[in-house]
Parts: C-alpha cells; structure tokens; sequence
C-alpha cells in the first residue's frame, strides 16, 4: 500500500502531527462560522506555498479528484439559481486543500497515535487503538484504490476507443473490497489488533 504523505521534505513535516491536526480542526470550524470561506483561502494557499512549488503542484494534483463533484455542485446549484453553491465548493476546496496539507506532511504512525490518544474518551463506546487503525487504513487506502482506479481506466482504454467513465466504477469497486478482504485476512493472521 501506498502512503499519502509527500515525498518531497518541507519544514512543515517536522511539526508535529497534533499541532497540524489541532489548526485544521480551527480552520474548519472557521470554514463554517463564516460566510465569506473565501476570506480563508489565501492563508491556506500561502501555507502551502510555503512548502515549494514541487510540493504546491503534488497538492494541487491531489486536488483533481474533487472535479467531477465540483461540476455536479457547480451545475447543481445553477440549476437551483442557488448563489450558496459558491459557499459550498469554495469550503470543501479549502477544507480538502487543508486536510491534505495535513496528511502529506504527517507520518501515518504519528497522525494514527494522534487519533489514537484524542479518540481515549471514547473508549467505552470503541476501542482508540481499533478506531486508530480504521482511520489509518482508510488514509492509506486512499492513494491505494486511486492507482488501482487508474489501472482499470487504462485497461479500458487499451480495450476500447468509448471513455470508461461509469463503467469502472463497478470493477473499481470490486477491487477496493477485494483489497479489504485481503487486508482483514492479513490483520486476522497476525493476531487482530493484538
């Protein structure tokens, strides 16, 4: 599996994770306090900045699969002749932006303690170590079934001159549970969570 944080080293990867995860927290319930979200994304976008434009042009492209949503919010709200829609995609663009930052410039070990220690006064309800974890998978997977999204797409394409479009979704998701299915069989061997 692959990892989502950046290859590329900046200084933002030696603050720690908690630090990172506690603004984004801030940002996004500044994101939905305001209605002018707008007003937040210069900060976010020198922030990122910051980091070099190797590492600004990773997080750009790691924006591309909001696209498709955008367009159907964008034609959604047009169709309503709802000037919220700005609101709304303005918010998840900066508040995705953000999120990514965080990932890209965290170690998954450390965010998974991060979450793990945050999540003790639910241990009652579910285990930290276990909510952990599935927040853990879910970020590592992400990347995962991207690439495995893309591979399908191009068998497509080798296949056929039509655009998959739909038509991967079913095997795209086929994969990702078969993908599931082997990591739970891998966790159950080694002995859970231990």
């Amino acid at each position: 599996m692959l990892t989502l944080t950046s290859p590329i080293e900046t200084y933002a990867h030696r603050i720690p994770a908690s630090l990172k995860l506690a603004a984004f927290v801030a940002l996004t319930i500044a994101l939905f306090a305001t209605d002018r979200p707008w007003l937040l994304a210069p900060p976010v976008a020198a922030l990122i900045l910051s980091c070099g434009p190797a590492f600004a042009l990773q997080t750009l492209k790691s924006l591309r699969p909001l696209v498709p949503l955008i367009v159907i919010l964008a034609l959604w709200h047009l169709w309503l002749r709802d000037p919220a829609g700005i609101t709304v995609i303005t918010r998840m663009i900066i508040g995705v932006a953000a999120a990514n930052f965080v990932t890209m410039t965290s170690k998954l070990t450390e965010l998974t303690r991060c979450i793990q220690s945050l999540a003790r006064p639910l241990s009652p309800i579910i285990a930290p170590k276990t909510l952990a974890l599935a927040i853990g998978l879910t970020i590592r997977f992400i990347p995962t079934m991207l690439l495995r999204a893309g591979q399908i797409a191009e068998s497509w394409r080798a296949r056929s001159a039509k655009r998959a479009g739909w038509r991967i979704f079913l095997p795209s998701t086929l994969a990702a549970l078969d993908d599931a299915t082997h990591t739970a069989e891998a966790l159950r061997a080694r002995g859970g969570l231990g």
